[in-house]
This record gives structure tokens, C-alpha cells and sequence, in this order.
């Protein structure tokens, strides 16, 4: 697969979340906010900032002006991969992202898939976003015209095994028969043509496995047909992530789900645990350090809680943080005595609902 081109580079994290009410919700704070409240938030880099402007992403729809003069409309999220099965949303406006891959998104629609070099390759039929590895596009046109693959191979593998080869067909060998090496990701070709049907046998039921029920695909189960079900629904917002592996009880907060494999809570990617890894992706607007966009998570306040103003508070050495604090109370028949109202927006109404 001789094309290959770079992980996109968002450049702030607040672009990218696990559900577009977040987004909204953090687009419309932004959009509120004006001056250096809106820089602020913005995070600036030497890529991106509130005064550049950008031609929008191929395919996408989004304002092309400088962001400090027209924002422009919400842009509808798209769905990427953050991490090793971990996807999430991301706004594509190319404004908001360092090095958004133009060329990736040109290639993207239904019949793409994308090969993440990891130290066991990933593949996903959404764009991969963050610090993935780098990215193997299947096809180099859209409409799966022109297959990213050595000339002459397909010909040499059809004329080798006795039958037409396609190139998800070499995508599955590589997926079963690949193995890193020294110079790289190696792929060596079969020469026994029963070899060759075994190994296209496990690639695809490894391609099926990642993609999980992408392009009209049957979603994968555990092995005797089992899958995992709700015995216990999350009523609040979970602090924390366990597993029982005598009842395979993966328990998030009071909630549960089981049957869960012991391998499915052990198995790692990039060397760490994927289920904690992603639990840990959708709380991370709730660790004491998020500041900024990234403080507004899933929308999972309660009614009883709702930020009814935001400012920026600039703490020591620059650094940006996001307050919310409630407003003053209103007595009835009239306005707080000896008070200005405050000239700060109103920040959006988030419903309050449990993830």
C-alpha cells in the first residue's frame, strides 16, 4: 500500500467528542463569547487561530471566513476514530484543526477503508483522527477506482491462487498474515493457494470484528452467540469502571453489563486497556485539570445544576480556565438591589439526562 499520509493533527481537543450535543454545546459557548474570551477559548496555535480563515474540508459544508468575524452555522459532525476502537465526533471545519488531511477527506465515502498503522494494524471505515500511526487509504479515488496497492499485484495473486483477487481481499491477508518487522510492516504472500483461502477465511472474520456492523456488516457476537446486555441501567454519572471476572460483570458506576469476556476487559491496544481507555475518554471533562471547552462534557448535569453564566478566569502563567457560577438570585417584583447585571452571555441550557 505505497500511499500513506500522516494522522490528523486537531491541535485542541475540544474539536473532537464522544456525542454532538457536547459539540453543539461547546460551539455554542465559543460562538457566544467575544474578544479575548473568544481567543481564549479558541486556543490558539501557530497553525489555527480566531483570525484565519479556510477553505472548507471536501465534502463538508462549513464557513470559509475568518472565525473572529463569521463563525458561521454549526457544522454537522462526522464520525472518526480517536482511538483503537474508541469513535467519537469530530467538527469538521477545517478553521479548527492544524493539519486536517484535506486529502483523506477528499478519498473518504462508503466503499473506503482506512489502514491505522499500529503495532497490530487497526482498520475503520471512519477517518482516523489524533495519534493513531499513520493512515493506508484502501482505494486513492473515490468510488473504490484505483486500489492503493503495488502495481501488479492483484495480477500476480490472481494468476498465483487461480481466481480474481480484490483488494479487500489483500486487505484481509494483511490483517491475518502481517507482523511488524524492522523495516516496517511486513506482509508475506503465500505461496500454497490453501494457505492463501485460510488465511482470507481469518482476515475476514478480523475485518468484520473492527468495522463492528459498518458497510450493512453483521455486528460481531462472543463466541456460542452470547452478547453482552444491560442487567443494570447507569442512573448517574459513573466515577468509576470495574469488572468481576468470576460473574463477567463490567460495572460502571451502578450500572452493569455482562456477559463480558475476561479477554474483552484484558485486551490492550498501544498498551493500554481499550474499555478503560475509552471510559476514560468520556470523563475526562470531569478531571480537575479540564479547562476550557473540554470542561463541557456529555450532557449529563442535572436539571438542578445549570451554568447560567461562564467566564474566563486567566490563572497563572496564561493558562485559560472556564467558571461557571450561577447568577444572582432574582427577588420577586424587581432586580437585585445594589447590583449591575453582569455582561456576560448567557451559557447554553445543557438537558439533564444520564449518558
Amino acid at each position: 500500500m505505497p500511499w500513506s499520509v500522516g494522522g490528523l493533527r486537531l491541535g485542541r481537543d475540544w474539536v473532537a467528542a464522544p456525542d454532538p450535543a457536547t459539540l453543539r454545546a461547546r460551539w455554542t459557548a465559543l460562538t457566544r463569547a467575544e474578544g479575548q474570551e473568544r481567543e481564549l477559548l479558541f486556543r490558539p496555535s501557530r497553525t489555527r487561530t480566531p483570525a484565519a480563515g479556510a477553505a472548507a474540508l471536501p465534502g463538508q459544508r462549513s464557513a470559509t471566513a475568518r472565525f473572529s468575524e463569521a463563525p458561521g452555522p454549526f457544522p454537522d459532525p462526522v464520525r472518526v476514530l480517536r482511538a483503537p476502537f474508541d469513535e467519537q465526533w469530530l467538527l469538521p471545519d477545517q478553521r479548527l484543526i492544524d493539519s486536517a488531511r484535506p486529502e483523506l477527506w477528499r478519498v473518504l465515502d462508503a466503499q473506503q477503508l482506512f489502514v491505522v498503522e499500529t503495532p497490530e494494524p487497526l482498520v475503520t471505515a471512519h477517518l482516523p483522527a489524533g495519534r493513531l500511526g499513520r493512515i493506508r487509504p484502501l482505494h486513492r479515488r473515490p468510488g473504490g477506482a484505483e486500489p492503493n496497492l503495488a502495481p501488479g499485484l492483484l495480477p500476480l495473486l490472481g494468476a498465483r491462487h487461480g481466481g480474481w483477487v480484490t483488494p479487500e481481499d489483500v486487505l484481509c491477508w494483511i490483517l491475518a498474515a502481517g507482523r511488524p518487522g524492522p523495516r516496517g510492516y511486513e506482509v508475506p504472500l503465500a505461496a500454497d493457494p490453501e494457505r492463501w483461502r485460510a488465511g482470507l477465511e481469518l482476515g475476514r472474520r478480523l475485518l468484520t470484528v473492527q468495522l463492528r456492523g459498518v458497510r450493512g456488516g453483521e455486528p460481531p457476537r462472543l463466541p456460542g452467540g452470547r452478547r453482552p446486555y444491560v442487567r443494570s441501567a447507569v442512573t448517574a454519572w459513573p466515577r468509576e469502571l470495574a469488572y468481576d471476572p468470576e460473574s463477567e460483570t463490567l460495572t460502571l458506576g451502578d450500572g452493569a453489563v455482562s456477559p463480558v469476556p475476561t479477554g474483552a476487559w484484558e485486551y490492550e491496544a498501544q498498551g493500554v486497556r481499550v474499555l478503560e481507555s475509552w471510559f476514560a475518554a468520556r470523563g475526562a471533562h470531569r478531571d480537575p485539570r479540564a479547562r476550557g471547552l473540554e470542561a463541557f462534557g456529555p450532557a449529563e448535569w442535572p436539571q438542578s445544576w445549570t451554568p447560567r453564566r461562564t467566564r474566563v478566569r486567566v490563572r497563572r502563567g496564561g493558562a485559560a480556565g472556564l467558571v461557571r457560577e450561577r447568577g444572582p438570585r432574582r427577588p420577586a417584583g424587581g432586580t437585585p438591589s445594589g447590583r449591575r447585571p453582569s455582561p456576560c452571555r448567557a451559557a447554553p441550557r445543557l438537558p439533564g439526562r444520564p449518558p
